[in-house]
């Protein structure tokens, strides 16, 4: 008999113990100390041979993305989009170690708040010169409303 209390009084007590620590995340969770989205780094990647070398999201719905052709070639017929909205502004030629800028104008894209978080997927279009064959490369967008 005495064996079958301590074994209750053990598992009441540390039953209440996990309790209260659970409700204490849950609380956490809910006020958004928890929340993920805080301490991600700020990522934009599209494929091999082209790199984001910088990007901003505003708060109005506009973006820029600047990309870098590293394929080793001049890439052609260049289009992007974010989110599936195409950029106001494409670059139709892109020399190989060379950057474009392309931009997306304001309401274009869904409208924020200064420092919440934005996320879309980016489909990047071209076609390598000398070939009449096109190349989607896609990637994804994650960063805070500016």
């Amino acid at each position: 008999m005495k064996k079958a209390q301590a074994a209750m009084e053990f598992l009441m007590t540390y039953g209440w113990a996990i309790l209260v620590v659970l409700v204490a995340i849950a609380a956490l969770a809910y006020f958004g100390v928890l929340n993920p989205g805080k301490f991600l780094p700020k990522s934009c990647t599209i494929g091999a041979g082209i790199a984001c070398t910088d990007f901003k999201v505003m708060a109005d719905g506009s973006a820029t993305i600047i990309v870098r052709n590293g394929l080793g070639s001049n890439i052609e017929s260049v289009s992007m989009t974010l989110g599936g909205v195409v950029a106001t502004t494409d670059p139709a030629t892109i020399t190989d170690g060379n950057t474009a800028t392309y931009v997306w104008a304001a309401a274009s894209l869904p409208i924020g708040t200064a420092g919440s978080k934005y996320k879309a997927d980016i489909v990047f279009t071209y076609t390598a010169e000398g070939s009449t064959l096109s190349h989607s490369e896609t990637g994804s967008l994650t960063t805070k409303y500016e």
